[in-house]
Protein backbone atom coordinates (compact mmCIF):
# COMPACT_ATOMS: atom_id res chain seq x y z
CA UNK A 1 0.00 0.00 0.00
CA UNK A 2 3.03 2.28 0.51
CA UNK A 3 3.30 4.99 -2.28
CA UNK A 4 6.61 6.09 -0.83
CA UNK A 5 8.51 4.50 -3.66
CA UNK A 6 11.42 2.10 -2.65
CA UNK A 7 13.20 4.15 0.29
CA UNK A 8 16.44 5.17 0.39
CA UNK A 9 18.78 3.99 2.64
CA UNK A 10 18.45 5.54 5.69
CA UNK A 11 21.21 7.07 7.34
CA UNK A 12 21.24 6.27 10.67
CA UNK A 13 22.42 8.06 14.22
CA UNK A 14 23.59 6.03 16.93
CA UNK A 15 24.80 8.62 20.08
CA UNK A 16 22.14 7.45 23.08
CA UNK A 17 22.20 4.08 24.88
CA UNK A 18 18.38 4.54 25.54
CA UNK A 19 15.28 5.51 24.00
CA UNK A 20 14.80 9.00 22.56
CA UNK A 21 12.26 11.03 23.84
CA UNK A 22 12.71 14.27 21.12
CA UNK A 23 14.67 15.15 17.82
CA UNK A 24 14.52 18.75 16.60
CA UNK A 25 15.74 20.39 13.22
CA UNK A 26 16.99 24.04 13.16
CA UNK A 27 15.29 26.53 11.45
CA UNK A 28 18.36 26.13 8.38
CA UNK A 29 18.15 22.40 8.37
CA UNK A 30 21.63 21.39 8.68
CA UNK A 31 21.49 20.23 12.27
CA UNK A 32 19.59 17.26 13.56
CA UNK A 33 19.01 17.75 17.66
CA UNK A 34 18.34 14.84 20.06
CA UNK A 35 17.50 13.92 23.43
CA UNK A 36 16.74 10.56 25.16
CA UNK A 37 16.17 8.90 28.20
CA UNK A 38 19.95 9.21 29.21
CA UNK A 39 21.43 12.29 30.43
CA UNK A 40 23.53 13.17 26.98
CA UNK A 41 21.50 15.34 24.27
CA UNK A 42 23.73 14.98 20.84
CA UNK A 43 23.78 17.56 18.09
CA UNK A 44 24.14 16.27 14.54
CA UNK A 45 24.69 17.24 10.87
CA UNK A 46 21.00 16.28 9.24
CA UNK A 47 23.66 15.97 5.54
CA UNK A 48 25.79 12.73 6.18
CA UNK A 49 24.86 12.36 10.27
CA UNK A 50 28.43 12.60 11.68
CA UNK A 51 27.68 13.90 15.03
CA UNK A 52 28.84 17.50 15.94
CA UNK A 53 29.06 17.36 19.72
CA UNK A 54 27.19 16.53 23.32
CA UNK A 55 26.12 18.78 25.66
CA UNK A 56 27.16 17.22 29.07
CA UNK A 57 25.43 18.21 32.55
CA UNK A 58 22.20 16.46 33.12
CA UNK A 59 22.15 13.58 35.44
CA UNK A 60 18.46 12.19 34.67
CA UNK A 61 16.64 11.51 31.78
CA UNK A 62 16.14 14.31 29.30
CA UNK A 63 12.40 14.60 28.17
CA UNK A 64 13.08 18.06 25.82
CA UNK A 65 15.12 19.78 23.69
CA UNK A 66 15.03 23.26 21.41
CA UNK A 67 17.52 25.51 19.71
CA UNK A 68 16.56 28.99 18.83
CA UNK A 69 16.02 30.91 15.98
CA UNK A 70 19.39 31.98 14.73
CA UNK A 71 21.03 28.28 15.97
CA UNK A 72 23.42 29.87 18.25
CA UNK A 73 21.47 28.58 22.09
CA UNK A 74 19.71 25.21 23.07
CA UNK A 75 17.62 24.58 25.86
CA UNK A 76 17.10 21.06 27.55
CA UNK A 77 14.52 19.75 29.87
CA UNK A 78 15.05 17.17 32.39
CA UNK A 79 14.05 14.93 34.63
CA UNK A 80 16.84 15.49 37.26
CA UNK A 81 14.96 18.68 38.27
CA UNK A 82 17.14 21.45 35.60
CA UNK A 83 16.52 22.84 32.69
CA UNK A 84 19.32 23.94 31.52
CA UNK A 85 20.44 26.44 28.51
CA UNK A 86 23.93 26.08 26.31
CA UNK A 87 25.86 27.91 23.97
CA UNK A 88 25.80 25.87 20.66
CA UNK A 89 28.92 26.81 19.20
CA UNK A 90 30.91 25.43 22.53
CA UNK A 91 28.93 23.23 24.39
CA UNK A 92 29.50 25.43 27.30
CA UNK A 93 26.32 25.76 29.86
CA UNK A 94 25.16 29.02 30.02
CA UNK A 95 22.94 28.85 32.81
CA UNK A 96 21.21 25.80 35.16
CA UNK A 97 17.18 26.83 36.24
CA UNK A 98 16.85 24.60 38.86
CA UNK A 99 12.71 23.54 39.58
CA UNK A 100 11.13 21.23 42.50
CA UNK A 101 10.43 18.52 40.34
CA UNK A 102 11.02 16.77 36.74
CA UNK A 103 11.25 19.66 33.86
CA UNK A 104 9.13 18.27 30.86
CA UNK A 105 8.99 20.39 27.96
CA UNK A 106 10.58 23.55 27.14
CA UNK A 107 11.35 25.83 24.12
CA UNK A 108 12.65 29.16 22.99
CA UNK A 109 9.76 31.85 21.84
CA UNK A 110 10.02 32.90 18.08
CA UNK A 111 12.60 36.04 18.86
CA UNK A 112 14.68 33.53 21.24
CA UNK A 113 14.56 36.13 24.31
CA UNK A 114 11.86 34.20 26.31
CA UNK A 115 12.41 30.64 27.10
CA UNK A 116 9.33 28.83 28.55
CA UNK A 117 9.60 25.17 30.60
CA UNK A 118 7.05 23.27 32.19
CA UNK A 119 7.52 20.88 35.74
CA UNK A 120 5.79 17.91 36.81
CA UNK A 121 2.75 17.57 39.14
CA UNK A 122 4.12 15.45 41.56
CA UNK A 123 5.82 14.57 45.30
CA UNK A 124 3.28 16.93 45.99
CA UNK A 125 4.13 20.44 43.96
CA UNK A 126 1.92 21.80 41.58
CA UNK A 127 2.44 21.22 37.51
CA UNK A 128 4.05 24.85 36.90
CA UNK A 129 4.80 27.08 33.45
CA UNK A 130 7.85 29.16 33.96
CA UNK A 131 9.24 31.95 31.58
CA UNK A 132 12.15 33.41 31.46
CA UNK A 133 13.95 36.30 29.75
CA UNK A 134 17.30 35.11 28.76
CA UNK A 135 18.36 38.17 27.57
CA UNK A 136 18.65 39.19 31.20
CA UNK A 137 21.61 37.78 32.87
CA UNK A 138 20.28 38.62 36.50
CA UNK A 139 17.06 36.95 36.08
CA UNK A 140 19.04 33.65 35.04
CA UNK A 141 21.27 33.80 37.78
CA UNK A 142 18.62 34.52 40.21
CA UNK A 143 16.19 31.95 39.04
CA UNK A 144 13.55 33.80 39.55
CA UNK A 145 10.95 33.37 36.37
CA UNK A 146 9.85 36.72 34.45
CA UNK A 147 6.30 34.98 35.48
CA UNK A 148 5.00 31.32 37.09
CA UNK A 149 1.93 30.25 36.15
CA UNK A 150 0.42 27.57 38.11
CA UNK A 151 -1.49 24.96 36.28
CA UNK A 152 -4.94 23.44 38.46
CA UNK A 153 -5.61 21.29 35.70
CA UNK A 154 -3.54 17.63 34.99
CA UNK A 155 -0.13 17.54 34.04
CA UNK A 156 1.38 19.38 31.17
CA UNK A 157 2.95 16.73 28.53
CA UNK A 158 3.69 18.51 25.82
CA UNK A 159 4.05 22.51 25.00
CA UNK A 160 4.72 24.63 22.43
CA UNK A 161 4.73 28.72 22.17
CA UNK A 162 2.01 29.79 20.30
CA UNK A 163 1.86 32.90 17.23
CA UNK A 164 3.78 35.94 18.12
CA UNK A 165 4.87 34.81 21.29
CA UNK A 166 1.28 35.89 23.17
CA UNK A 167 0.25 32.29 24.56
CA UNK A 168 1.80 28.68 25.32
CA UNK A 169 -0.11 25.55 23.84
CA UNK A 170 -0.49 22.77 25.93
CA UNK A 171 -1.06 19.45 25.94
CA UNK A 172 -2.61 17.85 29.32
CA UNK A 173 -2.51 13.98 30.88
CA UNK A 174 -6.43 13.83 30.36
CA UNK A 175 -6.55 15.14 26.90
CA UNK A 176 -6.94 18.79 27.41
CA UNK A 177 -4.97 21.69 25.44
CA UNK A 178 -5.31 24.95 26.70
CA UNK A 179 -3.94 28.11 25.64
CA UNK A 180 -2.28 30.26 28.46
CA UNK A 181 -1.66 34.19 28.31
CA UNK A 182 1.42 35.42 28.78
CA UNK A 183 0.37 38.78 29.96
CA UNK A 184 -2.18 37.76 32.86
CA UNK A 185 -0.80 33.76 33.22
CA UNK A 186 -4.55 32.64 32.99
CA UNK A 187 -5.65 29.83 30.94
CA UNK A 188 -7.59 31.59 28.03
CA UNK A 189 -8.73 28.84 25.79
CA UNK A 190 -9.67 25.04 26.76
CA UNK A 191 -10.93 22.03 24.37
CA UNK A 192 -10.73 18.31 24.62
CA UNK A 193 -11.21 16.68 22.03
CA UNK A 194 -8.67 13.67 22.83
CA UNK A 195 -9.64 10.75 25.66
CA UNK A 196 -6.22 10.56 26.69
CA UNK A 197 -2.40 12.40 26.66
CA UNK A 198 -1.68 14.25 24.36
CA UNK A 199 1.89 13.37 23.67
CA UNK A 200 2.97 15.87 20.98
CA UNK A 201 2.10 19.37 19.63
CA UNK A 202 3.46 20.49 16.31
CA UNK A 203 2.82 23.06 14.08
CA UNK A 204 2.54 23.72 10.37
CA UNK A 205 5.40 25.99 8.94
CA UNK A 206 3.41 29.20 9.07
CA UNK A 207 1.90 28.71 12.64
CA UNK A 208 -1.97 28.48 11.48
CA UNK A 209 -2.73 24.93 12.18
CA UNK A 210 -1.19 22.54 14.71
CA UNK A 211 -1.23 18.68 15.05
CA UNK A 212 -1.34 16.91 18.32
CA UNK A 213 -0.64 12.92 18.89
CA UNK A 214 -1.79 11.26 21.78
CA UNK A 215 -2.44 7.94 23.46
CA UNK A 216 -6.16 7.81 22.56
CA UNK A 217 -4.80 6.20 18.93
CA UNK A 218 -5.27 9.17 16.74
CA UNK A 219 -3.35 12.73 15.68
CA UNK A 220 -5.78 15.37 15.37
CA UNK A 221 -5.63 18.96 12.85
CA UNK A 222 -6.28 21.80 14.67
CA UNK A 223 -6.18 25.44 14.21
CA UNK A 224 -3.66 27.19 16.09
CA UNK A 225 -5.47 30.04 17.11
CA UNK A 226 -8.98 28.96 17.93
CA UNK A 227 -8.17 25.31 18.90
CA UNK A 228 -11.05 24.36 16.63
CA UNK A 229 -10.50 20.67 15.67
CA UNK A 230 -10.22 20.15 11.85
CA UNK A 231 -8.93 16.98 11.17
CA UNK A 232 -8.64 12.98 12.78
CA UNK A 233 -5.89 10.31 11.51
CA UNK A 234 -6.92 6.94 13.26
CA UNK A 235 -4.31 4.28 13.92
CA UNK A 236 -5.06 1.55 15.76
CA UNK A 237 -2.08 2.29 18.54
CA UNK A 238 -0.73 5.00 20.12
CA UNK A 239 0.58 8.05 18.88
CA UNK A 240 3.41 9.40 20.24
CA UNK A 241 4.82 11.94 17.48
CA UNK A 242 3.03 13.86 14.37
CA UNK A 243 4.34 16.03 12.09
CA UNK A 244 3.14 18.57 8.98
CA UNK A 245 5.02 18.41 6.18
CA UNK A 246 6.31 22.09 5.00
CA UNK A 247 5.72 21.60 1.38
CA UNK A 248 2.87 19.07 0.61
CA UNK A 249 -0.50 18.58 2.64
CA UNK A 250 0.74 15.59 4.37
CA UNK A 251 1.48 14.88 7.69
CA UNK A 252 3.87 11.94 9.51
CA UNK A 253 2.98 9.82 12.66
CA UNK A 254 5.09 7.90 15.19
CA UNK A 255 3.99 5.48 17.44
CA UNK A 256 3.86 2.09 18.87
CA UNK A 257 2.32 0.12 22.27
CA UNK A 258 3.70 1.16 25.22
CA UNK A 259 7.05 0.67 25.98
CA UNK A 260 6.38 -2.33 28.74
CA UNK A 261 4.32 -4.12 25.80
CA UNK A 262 6.69 -4.58 23.06
CA UNK A 263 7.34 -8.00 21.72
CA UNK A 264 9.62 -8.90 18.81
CA UNK A 265 7.01 -9.71 16.44
CA UNK A 266 5.75 -6.49 16.97
CA UNK A 267 8.33 -5.30 13.70
CA UNK A 268 6.66 -7.72 11.33
CA UNK A 269 3.53 -6.54 11.41
CA UNK A 270 4.15 -3.27 11.00
CA UNK A 271 3.58 -1.59 14.32
CA UNK A 272 6.91 0.29 14.51
CA UNK A 273 6.56 1.76 10.90
CA UNK A 274 6.29 6.11 10.61
CA UNK A 275 2.70 6.35 8.67
CA UNK A 276 2.19 8.94 6.60
CA UNK A 277 -1.51 10.48 5.83
CA UNK A 278 -2.99 12.98 3.00
CA UNK A 279 -3.32 16.21 5.67
CA UNK A 280 -6.93 16.81 4.19
CA UNK A 281 -8.42 13.30 3.28
CA UNK A 282 -6.89 11.58 5.88
CA UNK A 283 -5.88 8.37 4.47
CA UNK A 284 -3.02 6.80 4.95
CA UNK A 285 -0.90 6.51 1.57
CA UNK A 286 1.97 4.94 3.21
CA UNK A 287 4.52 3.96 6.00
CA UNK A 288 8.19 3.44 6.80
CA UNK A 289 9.67 0.49 8.52
CA UNK A 290 13.06 0.73 10.54
CA UNK A 291 12.62 0.93 13.74
CA UNK A 292 13.05 -2.20 16.29
CA UNK A 293 10.25 -0.60 18.80
CA UNK A 294 7.82 2.14 18.98
CA UNK A 295 8.65 5.90 17.69
CA UNK A 296 8.88 8.23 19.67
CA UNK A 297 9.78 11.24 18.16
CA UNK A 298 9.25 12.56 14.20
CA UNK A 299 10.33 15.60 12.41
CA UNK A 300 10.49 16.88 8.91
CA UNK A 301 13.28 19.12 7.43
CA UNK A 302 12.40 22.05 6.65
CA UNK A 303 12.65 22.05 3.21
CA UNK A 304 10.23 19.16 2.86
CA UNK A 305 12.67 16.72 1.04
CA UNK A 306 13.69 14.44 4.07
CA UNK A 307 12.13 13.29 7.88
CA UNK A 308 13.62 11.92 10.96
CA UNK A 309 12.53 9.53 13.75
CA UNK A 310 13.34 8.80 16.71
CA UNK A 311 12.89 5.54 18.78
CA UNK A 312 12.43 3.24 21.65
CA UNK A 313 15.40 1.51 20.18
CA UNK A 314 17.80 4.50 21.15
CA UNK A 315 18.09 4.81 16.77
CA UNK A 316 17.43 7.93 15.25
CA UNK A 317 16.65 7.23 11.35
CA UNK A 318 17.16 10.26 8.45
CA UNK A 319 15.00 9.16 5.60
CA UNK A 320 15.22 11.10 2.23
CA UNK A 321 12.06 10.67 -0.03
CA UNK A 322 12.32 9.57 -3.42
CA UNK A 323 10.80 11.09 -6.88
CA UNK A 324 8.07 8.59 -6.51
CA UNK A 325 6.85 10.66 -3.34
CA UNK A 326 7.10 14.25 -4.76
CA UNK A 327 4.90 13.04 -7.50
CA UNK A 328 2.15 11.14 -5.81
CA UNK A 329 -1.48 13.29 -5.63
CA UNK A 330 -4.36 12.68 -4.25
CA UNK A 331 -7.57 14.02 -6.73
CA UNK A 332 -10.19 15.85 -4.43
Amino acid sequence: MSRLGTPKKPIILHGHERSITQIKYNRQGDLIFSCAKDPQPNVWYSLNGERLGSFKGHNGAVWSIDVNWDSTSVITASADNFCKLWDLETGRCISSLETRTAVRTCGFSYSGDLIMYTTDKTMGQNCEIHIFDVSDSSQMRSGEPLLCIPVSSTKITSAIWGPFDEYIICGHEDGEMSHYDLKTGEKILSVKDHSKQINDIQTSKDGSMLITASKDTTAKLFDTSTLRHMKTYKTERPVNSAAISPIKDHVALGGGQEAMDVTTTSTKIGKFDARFYHLVVEEEFGRVKGHFGPINSVAFHPDGKSYSSGGEDGYVRVHYFDQSYFDFKVDY
